[in-house]
């Protein structure tokens, strides 16, 4: 499918906040108790919206930007928390698949497995997932730029890097050193936790529309998990989803 308007998501406002900043014609709609944000960004269609936390709020906004605003791919942006070896507060995590891992419904079924699929992986748009890693990259090489040099010092992200990998979606958030411990064990391939993605992967997949998602890591999902988390999402999550964005979108044709 080729892409015309395109659906950027993320979980809680302040992670979209800067992307809306980016949007002078945005206008507001409200739909099934959220707002979704009509404009343009980089010379593309877009629509922004904040899902809501968790897997069923997520599925159902995704499901509305394809259903009722007819975009034709979809970009999911915010935090995670990092699992993965060398996944440091401020790396970022582009998935290149995403899974549940609180899904279990054997013996019917493998864990982890979604019955009527055959797989427990979704498989992120290559296309879409090369865009945003490139964009990533080009994000941290500037990020004294987009978050300022106090920001950078004050939480250690001189040395922040891009991952590619499996990012993992649960109905929880991990917040204790046993949990992530626990999920390490069972998934080790898992770069970071979040709340959302694979739900989404799989509206999309349903749908045959591409997906892709990057996330900023906050956290390494244990007892320390609270600690300066607004702070983080405003002063860098959301300014790196906004540079993020624009840079993959400035790399696409728009269309016409």
């Amino acid at each position: 499918m080729t892409a015309g308007r395109i659906g950027i998501m993320a979980a809680m406002p302040p992670e979209l906040q800067a992307v809306l900043d980016l949007m002078p014609d945005e206008h507001r709609e409200t739909l099934a108790g959220r707002h979704f944000w009509p404009g343009r960004l980089a010379g593309n269609d877009v629509v922004a919206v904040v899902s809501g936390i968790g897997k069923v709020a997520a599925a159902t906004t995704a499901t509305l930007l394809i259903e009722r605003y007819g975009v034709q791919a979809l970009l999911f942006t915010g935090v995670a928390g990092g699992l993965g070896d060398g996944v440091r507060v401020g790396d970022v995590v582009a998935a290149n698949q995403l899974m549940q891992h609180d899904l279990d419904v054997s013996p019917l079924f493998p864990r982890h497995e979604v019955p009527g699929y055959g797989l427990s992986r979704f498989t992120a748009d290559p296309t879409w997932q090369g865009r945003l890693s490139q964009a990533a990259r080009t994000t941290l090489n500037h990020r004294v730029q987009h978050l300022g040099q106090k920001a950078v010092n004050d939480f250690g992200l001189a040395h922040a890097r891009v991952h590619e990998g499996l990012i993992i979606s649960g109905d929880r958030f991990v917040a204790t050193s046993a949990e992530s411990d626990a999920l390490r064990r069972e998934l080790p391939d898992a770069l970071a936790v979040e709340m959302e993605g694979a739900a989404v992967a799989q509206v999309c997949l349903d749908c045959g529309v591409p997906f892709a998602a990057v996330r900023t890591i906050s956290d390494r999902a244990d007892d320390s998990a609270h600690v300066d988390f607004n702070r983080f999402v405003s002063e860098v999550a959301s300014r790196y989803s906004a540079a993020m964005v624009l840079a993959c979108l400035q790399a696409r044709q728009p269309a016409h």
